[in-house]
């Protein structure tokens, strides 16, 4: 576990976890391929509960997708692509939403279902080719903005907010991100992306930066090479540099896996408040 100095600045970040989202995650998609990844799936529920832990009021999901975007409580996703006719619910709420979920927020949402969270879950898609500069300012704003009010973004409203939460709208609200996001894909010659002689060195600093909590490794990484080695975490990693930035005092991280299965890098990562 390790400490990293943090910066000026006050918003109730109160936990953050990283996770890949691998569709083979899901048991019912791995089928007898399920054992596989059974490190990995136990890895991510141990993150997933200690980030409930912190008790947070509100949990933002950040993952990957094709664009950018704000996901609302109500919002959905199908794993029917990945052979598994499902729809996967951001948060359970009384209200209608759109199939906007993409794979990685899908995965997020699975696991905090999975773990058993009642707080009110909302989303940020991070497109690919988002610059470091403007997923550190989404993350900051996030943060900022849950610690402020009711999310205006939120389909669920602020009357759900407050029921949810048990805090009023407009008052401080503890908040929680768990960020989903794979490590490059081209580790070896059966590897989606084939193998790439930069691919270890890269995923090596992804994870000592992931141990650190060391926001400005996260946003020191670059988009161009992370497209080249078919990296799916860059943006939403530094989507949480951003807030922790944001949210200042130090920062202690602790990396709980990191392993290579089928080529990709996988991490699962825990930063709290030291």
């Amino acid at each position: 576990m390790s400490v990293a100095a943090g910066y000026g600045g006050s918003v109730p970040l109160v936990a953050a976890a990283v996770c890949p989202h691998p569709p083979l995650i899901v048991p019912e998609i791995a089928g007898t391929a399920a054992p596989e990844l059974d490190d990995l799936r136990a890895a991510c529920a141990a993150a997933v509960g200690r980030l409930l832990a912190a008790e947070p009021d509100v949990v933002f999901v950040v993952g990957g997708g094709p664009e950018t975007i704000r996901l609302r409580a109500a919002d959905y996703g199908s794993l029917r692509p990945y052979g598994l006719d499902r729809r996967i619910h951001l948060s359970k709420v009384n209200c209608a939403g759109g199939p906007r979920l993409p794979l990685s927020v899908q995965i997020g949402a699975w696991l905090m279902h999975r773990g058993g969270a009642k707080c009110l879950r909302l989303g940020q898609a991070v497109a690919p080719d988002e610059p470091a500069i403007a997923c550190a300012r989404i993350g900051a704003q996030l943060a900022a903005e849950f610690g402020n009010a009711a999310n205006p973004g939120s389909a669920a409203g602020s009357d759900h907010a407050t029921e949810s939460t048990g805090r009023a709208a407009g008052s401080d609200r503890r908040v929680a991100l768990l960020v989903m996001g794979d490590g490059s894909a081209c580790r070896g010659e059966k590897a989606p992306g084939y193998a790439d002689p930069r691919a270890r060195s890269y995923d090596d600093g992804v994870a000592s930066a992931l141990a650190g909590a060391d926001p400005d490794a996260l946003l020191s990484l670059d988009p161009g090479l992370s497209a080249e080695l078919l990296v799916a975490g860059r943006a939403p990693w530094q989507v949480l540099a951003g807030a922790v930035r944001a949210a200042g005092g130090a920062w202690r991280g602790e990396l709980t896996y990191y392993a290579v299965p089928y080529g990709v890098a996988y991490f699962v990562a825990e930063w709290l408040p030291a």
